[in-house]
């Protein structure tokens, strides 16, 4: 039976504008299922989970890191050049909202309730923290110049933030509003990852081709993973985006312009193999149950779909000037 043989006599226009409005995710984006922000298009595309763009949203200037809000109903994204995060609303495909910011907000984290965005200040060398309700500033904390990354505990009491320039990761209590550790790292420390028990986080340092496991606890560096790939230069070695899986087993690092991604046992905090992808890998995110990697090509304008269980790419999708951030429903 075609679909067209599920309806008894011509279906009304109302009727086939409401299944297209559902199939483009107003139903709640079941059939589409991935988004990407495009930094140099000034747009997020939706797309289907083999890449196939639903559309293409316009949104703000130089869209940069994207959270879910509101039950996966909206999308928190950061405006580089508008100095504010924009709210996208996905029934309606538009922004809705925005929280004013310093200049040049690059990435940014949620607190546990969802009531505070801290957000990394790049031209301001600080981490700001604003009322979600509000959209207010709440206080803010100088860090090193060009701090990038952001990361909230497990259990919402400190948040983390690394600078590209001093080669730090800050931890700062929310509560005092101060920075309670100076955590020194590899060069050029950017992103994070959590390990779902809380216990340690992961810190990409992007020009000493490794991760830094910092212990959460007593806010010092546990042990540092080198990468290597044979053939290739140390110096092409460059980690910037990482995931976890949901149970904590595996990390996901992508190599920048080695131009592969490395999937990692995190118990050993050993590489298991390599992965590769399209030009200078930056962000990536993992579908609901771990089947499928979703790697965000910066310099190549395309993302790259992984098999992860054969560690194999299924296809490449183009989807506008520099991808940065994917997100994943």
């Amino acid at each position: 039976m075609t679909f067209s043989q599920l309806f008894i006599g011509k279906p009304s226009r109302a009727w086939l504008t409401a299944i297209t409005l559902c199939c483009m995710g107003a139903c709640g984006g079941a059939w589409a299922d991935v988004f990407v922000s495009s930094e140099k298009d000034n747009t997020i595309l939706q797309l289907d989970a083999d890449g196939k763009v639903i559309r293409v949203m316009p949104v703000c200037l130089r869209p940069r890191h994207m959270a879910w809000i509101n039950m996966r109903q909206q999308i928190l994204v950061a405006c580089g050049d508008n100095n504010q995060l924009g709210i996208l609303d996905l029934k309606s495909g538009q922004l809705t909202g925005d929280v004013p910011t310093g200049e040049s907000p690059e990435m940014f984290a949620l607190s546990p309730d969802g009531k505070t965005v801290f957000v990394s200040i790049e031209d301001g060398s600080q981490l700001a923290a604003y009322d979600m309700a509000e959209r207010k500033p709440l206080f803010s904390v100088k860090t090193g110049a060009e701090p990038e990354g952001v990361q909230v505990s497990t259990d919402g009491k400190v948040v983390f933030a690394t600078s590209e320039v001093a080669n730090t990761v800050y931890a700062i209590d929310i509560a005092k509003r101060k920075v309670i550790a100076q955590v020194k790292t590899g060069m050029r420390p950017r992103r994070f990852a959590l390990t779902p028990d809380g216990s340690t986080l992961w810190v990409t340092n992007e020009l000493g081709g490794s991760v830094s496991v910092l212990d959460t606890q007593t806010l010092k560096v546990r042990q540092t993973l080198n990468f290597e790939i044979t053939g290739m230069r140390k110096s092409d070695i460059t980690p910037v985006g990482l995931t976890m899986s949901s149970d904590g087993k595996t990390a996901w690092v992508t190599l920048g312009r080695a131009n592969h991604v490395a999937e990692v046992d995190v118990a050993s905090a050993t590489v298991r193999g390599l992965a590769l992808v399209g030009k200078r890998p930056w962000g990536l995110a993992l579908n609901a149950d771990g089947s499928r990697l979703y790697v965000a090509n910066g310099m190549s304008d395309d993302i790259t779909i992984i098999d992860t269980a054969s560690r194999k790419a299924l296809r490449s999708a183009p989807v506008g000037r520099s991808p940065h951030t994917i997100l994943v429903n």
